[in-house]
């Protein structure tokens, strides 16, 4: 499975935003999650089976608008044989638009990750928790907790944790025993101690070597063989740089590794925000310079860098939402751009005073990525929920850049 790039989660997310703003009149709006492994035959005798469930409703207009939906959702269900790999979403009804008025609305989408059951939602409004989980950063993590008896490795995809294996060590317990015959014993233990540790190393590098999307390692365990492991450098040297941190957990077992994720919550959400810390803080040391330095930033300075290629690193807020709007005038023929939140009723031309036409419309935010692949730059999308977020998207309008060269 290919996984969304930034603007298609973009992308995605803005269609949930339009989607989430629409509300019935009564439970008129029917929510349906289809699995990919469900046949389309199946989904359709279930739908069958909810019309004629819906008969039972008491209004006559919300008997109506759902027998309608549901009918809607049939006649598409034809146009598939299979369910795509990741399987399909509708999101169909009737929505209020006032005056006791509605109007049919229909959605199709395919989702970023696999839908995992069959679910049919009948509301006042969609059901969109499945599809906002499935954009939440997925960002993958080796998982290890490990002490003298027993380790085990796991992966933290997202939200999601796999244990991917366990191994009991069979390393012997020390014993009370003085003389030769303590030393012999502890060399022993010592050699079985190193052979279990190895052989859990290779099973961890068998697991994430070459793992490309691999951001670090985390490892755990109830006492200090945790650090013995790390310090011995038992894994390859590509996992053995992507350790983040130890943590204090009590189990070694699947449990375990549900406990070291809790522990590194904390560590994991900061790493993300020194990221876009330190994208912000280069772009405000580059404006503080005395020349204004590498720095750009407003819709129409940031546009107009991009059309000669000058943007080095374009830096956006996941938050922005404007579009990019072409006027022209049908007097004396002038045209301009403007950027906006939403098309204003009416803008007036700056040269003869006529109304002018909008003729075109793009989002903002597509437009601009779209002009940055076109001259390699690398785009950086910068959550809202930080202090940088918050401060780009305030001060700077939400898109700033770091010039490859000073322009004008």
């Amino acid at each position: 499975m290919t996984e969304l790039t930034e603007l298609q989660k973009y992308e995605f997310r803005r269609s949930l935003e339009e989607v989430n703003k629409l509300s019935g009149r009564g439970t008129e709006l029917i929510s349906l999650y289809i699995p990919p492994t469900r046949q389309i035959s199946d989904v359709a005798s279930y739908l069958r089976n909810e019309y004629s469930q819906s008969s039972n409703i008491k209004s006559a207009s919300t008997r109506k608008n759902v027998q309608a939906a549901i009918s809607s959702i049939l006649s598409r269900l034809k146009n598939f044989k299979r369910p795509p790999e990741n399987g399909l979403v509708f999101f169909v009804g009737h929505r209020s638009v006032g005056a006791d008025q509605t109007n049919m609305v229909q959605f199709v989408l395919e989702p970023p990750d696999p839908v995992q059951t069959l679910t049919y939602r009948c509301d006042s409004s969609f059901y969109l928790v499945p599809l906002q989980e499935m954009l939440e950063k997925k960002d993958r993590y080796a998982l290890i907790v490990i002490d003298r008896s027993e380790a085990t490795v796991g992966m933290l995809n997202g939200k999601r944790i796999v244990s991917l294996k366990n191994l009991q060590s069979l390393v012997p317990s020390k014993h009370g025993r003085g003389g030769q015959s303590a030393r012999r014993f502890e060399r022993v233990i010592e050699v079985a101690a190193h052979e279990y540790y190895k052989k859990f190393a290779d099973i961890v590098n068998e697991a994430f070597l070459g793992e490309k999307d691999l951001k670090g390692v985390l490892v755990g365990g109830p006492g200090p063989t945790k650090e013995y492991f790390v310090k011995s450098e038992y894994l390859h040297h590509e996992l053995q740089q992507k350790i983040i941190e130890t943590f204090d957990v009590g189990y070694t077992d699947e449990y375990g590794l549900k406990e070291l994720v809790e522990k590194a919550r904390g560590t994991l959400r900061s790493l993300d925000l020194m990221r876009e810390k330190d994208l912000v803080q280069r772009l405000l040391e580059e404006i503080r310079k005395p020349d204004g330095g590498l720095a750009v930033y407003g819709e129409e300075q940031v546009n107009n860098a991009l059309l000669i290629g000058a943007v080095d690193t374009l830096i956006i807020s996941e938050d922005l939402r404007k579009k990019k709007i072409t006027l022209s005038c049908p007097s004396c023929g002038t045209s301009k751009e403007l950027f906006v939140a939403d098309t204003p009723d009416e803008v007036m031309c700056d040269k003869c005073h006529s109304p002018m036409k909008v003729t075109d419309t793009v989002d903002l935010v597509e437009e601009l990525h779209k002009m940055a692949d076109a001259n390699s730059s690398t785009v950086q999308f910068i959550s809202g929920e930080s202090e940088e977020g918050e401060l780009l998207l305030k001060a700077f309008g939400g898109v700033a850049g770091i010039l490859r060269f000073r322009v004008n």
